[in-house]
């Protein structure tokens, strides 16, 4: 290693943006300056056009927004989509009934007339990438007030947005970045038609569920295959029986030459959200505060609705998607706090801070920019503590009882249409999807609890008033209220809410039990709101001064802005980990392990017998490995968090090998620092993907729809 400055060397063993080559979510049109020496050095065989390029097709044509927060790609001519399952797993659940389980049997379509249409699904494709900073810079000035810097911002950026915006399907976004020090614009088209092609069985695609998730070693085959349509011109358009297959502008090839130790891995997608800024004020938010009660609340309510769905099948499908996502940041929070406690991140950037001091104290300039910026900080995460934990329990526990969510999603559209004497259909509609997946007693069930744990844990001073109709109306029985709560209220089933439709009133609104229960949370959550609002002006500008003065402190290494849900790149390799003493984890699985963990009587570790037949007859096909197996996951060092899910990863020449779908339980903490020794992202192997829907499923012509690399 070169020789570089002791202020350095703390830099890198902080955990900050400068890091090796397999720590980065880098923007596309920085390639070129800043990474792609390194990323040929590490054995790219491509050019920076290859990957993003607004003048000819490249990387990031093939490269999606899957739904609302994760990531696909693009693998034929004729717009076949591969994700994740678990990114697929509300669609699918939303398809699924007691007689087509689709979750629980799989579902392939064998034509693409048998494609099913998946209503409010979209997939998105990035047009182009413009840095706008100087135009902000021309309106924002350091005298400025924090508000008055947020409405500059917000009205600039609607301007910049609109003027590239063209109708339904084509929107411009302007976002932060480096604390909003920068700024980008995305441009972005999305298609409205996409289509279910097919789905393992969660007995692979969730293989494991909540024990194996995070952790390593991994055996699920974790995809699913959906089809973007569009008009007969190649543009988007909402479902019609005359759309047809997209043409994209590019594909990707599919490998199935396999991985080995070494090889460079390169992954492109939408990570949602890092803090690698973060001081150590906010992990002792994180530890003390927002993972505990993320922990705590999401505990409780997984309990009560998964007693539930083990005893009956339609609630088990109602709630599948739910329980999923509930659970998966709950156990990510566990983790998180006990990766940041275990590597010792709040030193970590202790130690950040007194380096960060030093730097700024050496300078009367930078003490006059950047010298009040950790005391601003520090300030409002310790002033915003109690505001913020209220806040959060507000929306973790009572305001996540369903019921009470219907309330406040559907009353005020219900009153202005009443008023207006407009049609009440679209309500109707999407009350119609809500209600598919509720089950009013288990809804009850999950109030008298979380109403309970409120009372319990939350200041008396951030109670609503509903509290006090409780405590001198039903002697503080919270079970009796919630009972009284369902009976009389037309939010509380579908039955009640349609008999409200065939004669809707204002007055049945505004006197309703669950509606006044919902208004008197607001009403808390908006005095909280209130009342944090300044703490976190002033964190955004200590935050965005701090920032600022990182990157001028280390400005001639390369920097990479906090994860954001926009296109990034992250390259590595192929890697084993010791995650402990005397342990270490290979960088791949086989099938071999599914018949390992395999448990009948667990509903997490059943396996389907048609797997069994083809591991036994060793029936796979061009698809094993060279030593005969049939491989599952593996690992890589990419730098990936939630959001890149479902993201292709890819070898040195773009081709794909795998899915991105998971990061390792020994690094959880690496949203807000990254661990290059621990950290690791979990891939589904393609040429498991393939061999179950070749092998598996008989979906061979989705496989002969692809161009495969042997």
């Amino acid at each position: 290693m070169r020789k570089i400055s002791f202020l350095l060397v703390a830099l890198l063993l902080l955990g900050t943006t400068t890091l090796r080559a397999d720590e980065g979510m880098w923007l596309l049109p920085l390639i070129e300056k800043l990474n792609m020496k390194d990323m040929k050095k590490a054995g790219l065989k491509l050019s920076a056009e290859d990957i993003y390029s607004i003048n000819k097709s490249s990387l990031k044509d093939a490269i999606v927004i899957f739904g609302r927060g994760c990531t696909g790609e693009i693998v034929s001519d004729q717009g076949l989509v591969l994700t994740n399952h678990h990114c697929g797993y509300g669609t699918i659940q939303q398809h699924s009934t007691v007689e087509h389980d689709y979750l629980k049997d799989g579902f392939w379509a064998k034509t693409k007339e048998l494609e099913i249409p998946s209503p409010g699904l979209t997939v998105t494709f990035l047009e182009r990438i413009e840095d706008v900073t100087a135009k902000f810079n021309d309106v924002l000035t350091p005298s400025m007030s924090e508000s008055d810097r947020v409405k500059a911002i917000a009205d600039l950026s609607k301007k910049l947005s609109e003027e590239v915006t063209k109708g339904k399907f084509i929107r411009g976004q302007v976002t932060p970045m480096y604390g909003g020090n920068q700024f980008y614009l995305f441009v972005y088209k999305t298609y409205t038609d996409v289509r279910l092609v097919g789905t393992p069985p969660e007995s692979i695609g969730k293989f494991g569920a909540d024990t194996d998730n995070w952790m390593w070693p991994r055996h699920t085959g974790d995809f699913s295959v959906f089809r973007v349509y569009a008009d007969k011109d190649g543009n988007p358009a909402d479902y019609s029986a005359n759309n047809v297959p997209l043409k994209p502008k590019k594909h990707l090839n599919v490998s199935l030459k396999g991985v080995n130790k070494g090889d460079y891995t390169m992954i492109m997608g939408h990570p949602g959200r890092t803090n690698r800024y973060m001081t150590s004020w906010e992990i002792n938010e994180v530890l003390s505060i927002t993972n505990p009660n993320r922990i705590k609340i999401r505990g409780i309510r997984q309990d009560i609705w998964i007693k539930d769905m083990q005893a009956n099948d339609t609630i088990r499908i109602q709630y599948a998607s739910k329980y999923a996502s509930s659970s998966n940041y709950w156990k990510n929070s566990i983790g998180m706090s006990r990766g940041l406690k275990r590597l010792k991140v709040h030193d970590k950037k202790e130690a950040q801070e007194a380096a960060f001091t030093s730097w700024v104290n050496q300078s009367p300039e930078r003490v006059a920019t950047y010298g009040n910026a950790l005391a601003l900080i520090k300030e409002a995460v310790e002033g915003r503590n109690e505001y913020n934990s209220a806040i959060q329990y507000i929306g973790e526990s009572i305001r996540g009882i369903e019921a009470i969510g219907a309330a406040s999603r559907y009353a005020a559209g219900l009153l202005k249409a009443i008023e207006a004497k407009e049609d009440l259909s679209k309500i109707k509609e999407s009350t119609n999807d809500f209600y598919k997946d509720y089950n009013e007693a288990l809804d009850k069930k999950v109030a008298v609890a979380m109403f309970t744990l409120y009372k319990k844990d939350v200041p008396a001073k951030f109670l609503p008033t509903l509290y006090a109709d409780i405590e001198s109306k039903y002697n503080n029985n919270i079970e009796a209220y919630v009972n009284d709560l369902y009976a009389s209220s037309i939010f509380a089933n579908k039955k009640a809410f349609g008999a409200f439709l065939a004669n809707p009133t204002a007055d049945a609104v505004k006197n309703d039990p669950i509606y006044k229960a919902a208004q008197s949370i607001s009403t808390v959550a908006r005095e909280l709101s209130e009342n944090i609002t300044p703490f976190n002006e002033k964190f955004g500008k200590g935050q965005r001064l701090y920032i600022a003065g990182l990157l001028e402190m280390d400005k001639d290494k390369p920097h990479y802005p906090d994860a954001n849900f926009t296109m990034r790149l992250t390259y590595g390799n192929v890697l084993d980990y010791i995650p402990a003493d005397a342990v270490h984890y290979d960088y791949f699985t086989t099938l071999d392990g599914v018949m390992e963990k395999e448990d009948p009587s667990n509903w997490e570790f059943v396996v389907p017998a048609k797997l069994k037949e083809l591991y036994n007859a060793k029936d796979f096909g061009r698809y094993a490995m060279k030593n005969g197996k049939m491989p599952v996951a593996f690992l890589s060092t990419n730098d990936i968090t939630g959001g890149n899910s479902g993201s292709p990863i890819m070898n040195a020449k773009g081709e794909l090998i795998g899915l991105a779908f998971d990061g390792n339980w020994e690094a959880m903490s690496g949203d807000i620092a990254f661990e290059p020794q621990l950290q690791r992202t979990i891939n589904v192997d393609i040429r498991y993907v393939l061999f179950i829907m070749d092998k598996f499923a008989g979906a061979k012509h989705l496989v002969d729809e692809m161009n495969i690399v042997e």
